[in-house]
Formats: structure tokens, C-alpha cells, sequence
């Protein structure tokens, strides 16, 4: 049997008013996601109740990606959000517990959002040209 999932387009102005909603109707945060498309980001809030999957869904720069916290509604959240600041450079407003960029230890700063040309040699292991 594969489970009912809806996606739900929201704007990260309205994220936490309809996140807010799901804690409410009794939904448990399943994930928050980020998957890098071109220049943007996707990024995708899972919840899910009595095997029925919900996820808002919504798209920001990927340069420059900005959303509120919903660690104040779903304290896990304060993982997720440290993971998407840390590795695609997603700047999360009000987080409840923000590690500012040390979650992870990383060769390079948001490795994530990087291109591949970028991302193949860290800056400190590139070699010095005289």
C-alpha cells in the first residue's frame, strides 16, 4: 500500500501560521528537505498523521535563501534547520537552538549550493600559484 502524500505550495510568509496548523490537527514533522534546482532552492516541510503525508512546498534563491523557524511549533525542527543554514547556506530567522554555522564541520561553506567546479578542490587545499 503506498501512502496518500499531498504537496501544498505555501509562501515562507505563511510558513509558520500553517505550520502551526498541522501541530494543531495533530501532525508530526517528518523532514524539512532542501534540494538544490539551478539557481533555486526547494525546499519541502513533511509531516505526516495516521500515514497521511503532507508537505508544503515552496521555492527560494539559492543565493540568498531566507525562512522563519518553526522550531518554536516542532522543537526537532532546530536540526533541520541547522542542517539546510550549515549546507546550503539557508538563512533561518529565530531558530531555537542556531549552532551559526558549526553543526557541521565541513572543507568548505555551504557545500551544498556550490558548483562543481568550485566544490572539487576546497580553498585550502588548492595549490598556491606563483
Amino acid at each position: 500500500m503506498i501512502e496518500e502524500q499531498t504537496i501544498i505550495t505555501v509562501m515562507p510568509e505563511t510558513l509558520v501560521a500553517e505550520t502551526r496548523k498541522m501541530k494543531e490537527q495533530g501532525y508530526r514533522l517528518v523532514q524539512i528537505c532542501v534540494t538544490r534546482l539551478g539557481e533555486e532552492l526547494q525546499l519541502d516541510y513533511s509531516f505526516d498523521l495516521n500515514r497521511k503525508f503532507v508537505n508544503f512546498r515552496f521555492l527560494q534563491p539559492k543565493i540568498g535563501a531566507r525562512v522563519p523557524s518553526v522550531s518554536g511549533i516542532y522543537w526537532c525542527a532546530f536540526t533541520y534547520e541547522n542542517e539546510i543554514s550549515d549546507l546550503f547556506g539557508v538563512q533561518v530567522d529565530g531558530n531555537a537552538l542556531d549552532f551559526k554555522g558549526n553543526f557541521y564541520k565541513t572543507a568548505m561553506k555551504h557545500p551544498f549550493i556550490q558548483d562543481a567546479a568550485s566544490a572539487s578542490v576546497p580553498a585550502a587545499a588548492k595549490p598556491e600559484v606563483k
